[in-house]
């Protein structure tokens, strides 16, 4: 009998241990992963976690309607708080750019229609990379509008993994970076910014306002990765190159707050000069994201 009651109280006493064991390891480690480096760029600093907090938003913002309105010429939002989605308007159809998630569908063509278009109008789908906040809604807008879905050839084993509802993903043709897309006078030229994806894709058009033609520039993200491996930093390398030399007068992202939309927005009700119109603010996203690229890339060469 005291043997008995011996052996249970070592193995409470175990089990308390292991107990405290755990509870001291899930105080250290949080799951979390480090939030390091931090970059500062015209004053203000940047964490890899504030900047992907800063794109996404709360999952309300990524999914509640932001309020649709022209940005320049025949190009509109569309899309929501967080997640960006454009209308560029054609006498001969329209080009939508980023379905975002499947459920943003809806609000989307919600969107549309209170611009006064007809979602029904979209002949030609872009998206600027395989992400699921970007094109999962991808199969849902063609079902929806008979669209001719287009994508970068090295996104493509991305895009066709993305399968909502098991619904196969469409690409009707692929491109290839410099290719242009021509719907109704209007061109959009894909260049290829590989690195947040292989096939990470901005786009350019000239929009026409007011008597004056706007170099448009809707970029990819080009925020790295925690791991840079050396093919990552030749195509960032690349990208960033690429990205500052395209002329630009109206700069636009696949997240709303790489161009700070819901500020230039706001300074739509004055009424005064287009604020979307910001050749000096063209190349802040590029800043933000080289100086972090550049800090990842050094604390991996130190830690080696």
């Amino acid at each position: 009998m005291k043997l008995s009651r011996i052996m249970i109280a070592c193995a409470g006493i175990a089990v308390a241990l292991l107990i405290l064991s755990v509870n001291n390891d899930q105080a250290q480690n949080t799951g979390q992963p480090e939030d390091h480096p931090a970059v500062t760029v015209q004053g203000r600093t940047y964490t890899p976690q504030s900047i992907l907090t800063r794109n996404m938003g709360t999952p309300e913002d990524q999914t509640t309607q932001f309020p649709p309105h022209k940005i320049v010429g025949n190009i509109y939002y569309v899309g929501t708080r967080t997640l960006s989605s454009f209308l560029v308007v054609t006498p001969q159809g329209n080009i939508l750019i980023d379905s975002t998630y499947e459920r943003n569908v809806p609000t989307i063509q919600k969107s549309v229609e209170q611009l006064g278009f007809k979602f029904s109008d979209i002949k030609i789908l872009l998206g600027n990379h395989a992400h699921t906040d970007h094109q999962e809604g991808d199969a849902l807008v063609k079902q929806l509008t008979g669209a001719q879905v287009m994508a970068m050839a090295e996104d493509v084993p991305g895009l066709q993994a993305i399968k909502p509802g098991g619904k196969e993903h469409p690409i009707d043709k692929v491109l290839h970076d410099g290719e242009s897309v021509t719907l109704g006078g209007t061109t959009l030229v894909a260049h290829l910014t590989a690195g947040h994806t292989p096939g990470c894709t901005t786009w350019t058009m000239k929009a026409q306002d007011g008597g004056k033609t706007f170099d448009v520039v809707i970029n990819c993200s080009l925020r790295p990765p925690a791991m840079l491996t050396p093919a990552l930093v030749d195509q960032f390398n690349r990208s960033f190159k690429l990205v500052r030399s395209l002329p630009c007068d109206v700069q636009l992202g696949d997240h709303s707050a790489q161009y700070q939309m819901q500020e230039k927005y706001a300074k739509l009700q004055n009424r005064g000069s287009n604020p979307f119109v910001d050749k000096a603010g063209c190349t802040l996203e590029a800043d933000i994201e080289e100086a972090m690229f550049h800090a990842i890339l050094a604390e991996q060469q130190n830690v080696r």
